[in-house]
């Protein structure tokens, strides 16, 4: 596998932007450290649930997060997550609740990462991004793997601890591989999922199994759901995906052949697309292409050359 450095564009990836925030994971078992941070005037908390947070749009055209001041953030028991100080020395927290709450203005409404993760600045969309991820694994695994007992949180959110064998769990991320594939004649390979509506076209994509490097599992997947076999594979950047715990590495593949058969499981259809084939099919509707936020809008857009047309 080769890594491609250069495959950089003017405006980084969302979801995976740096954001400023360094996470300074050396103080999530300083519970003193915590708790001074906590209530320092300038931390600022936000509240997460069910993957969705408060936003604001600004007059000005932006969209921001809710946050405010720690004494004026509901109250929890334990579900406070530290998630990292910005430049200036502000403390982020996000606080995992069974509703978001209410605002007097009514100016805020509730948003995950799909609506709002294109519209957040590099910083917000990071934290909401770990804050999500974090909830998701606390919702998913409140039990110890090994003797089945109730674990408890940790770490400020990042460990839950069995109080019964001992065992730690840390937060699960799955990796999974997303390449758009290129044949001889410079065309891109995309498909469409069963349960896409009609017209939705992406790269493919699938989760990396148990004792299989990177670079064979996208050998792999093609080869199952398309039929496609792979030579060259590019490693280009990652994403992660918190939906709920993917870590999204995306390549760039070359086809060694051009035969299209689908494994009808996943994919109910693959086509080979020239750009100019893609351009008419999204111009016309035929072709519904992937989220903006996504890395496989970025892959195609490599490809393609530009940002590509919203039909």
């Amino acid at each position: 596998m080769t890594t491609s450095t250069d495959h950089a564009t003017d405006r980084p990836i969302t979801l995976s932007a740096p954001g400023g925030i360094d996470r300074s994971a050396h103080h999530r078992l300083d519970e003193a450290w915590l708790a001074a941070a906590w209530s320092h005037p300038t931390t600022r908390v936000f509240v997460v649930s069910g993957g969705q947070a408060l936003v604001d749009d600004t007059p000005d055209g932006r969209t921001e997060l809710v946050m405010t001041p720690s004494f004026e953030a509901p109250p929890t028991e334990n579900h406070r997550y530290f998630l990292g100080i910005d430049q200036e020395g502000v403390r982020y927290f996000a606080l995992q609740k069974d509703s978001l709450p209410g605002r007097m203005d009514q100016s805020a409404r509730p948003a995950g990462l799909r609506e709002a993760g294109a519209l957040l600045s590099q910083r917000d969309a990071g934290l909401l991004v770990h804050a999500v991820a974090l909830e998701n694994w606390q919702r998913l695994h409140r039990f110890c793997s090994r003797c089945g007992e109730r674990t408890v949180i940790a770490a400020a959110g990042h460990i839950r601890r069995c109080p019964a064998c001992g065992a730690e769990h840390y937060p699960r991320t799955d990796p999974a591989v997303i390449m758009l594939v290129r044949d001889e004649r410079d065309r891109a390979l995309l498909g469409r999922q069963v349960h896409w509506p009609e017209g939705r076209f992406s790269t493919l994509a699938g989760f990396v199994e148990p004792g299989e490097s990177i670079e064979q599992a996208v050998v792999r997947e093609v080869a199952e759901e398309a039929g496609v076999a792979v030579g060259e594979v590019e490693y280009v950047a990652s994403q992660p995906w918190p939906f709920p715990s993917s870590l999204m590495l995306g390549f760039m593949a070359r086809a060694t052949s051009s035969r299209i058969q689908v494994d009808g499981e996943e994919i109910h259809e693959a086509r080979w697309f020239s750009r100019e084939e893609l351009r008419a099919a999204i111009e016309s509707g035929e072709v519904l292409p992937p989220s903006g936020i996504s890395i496989a809008a970025r892959l195609i857009e490599l490809w393609y050359g530009e940002p590509l047309p919203r039909g």
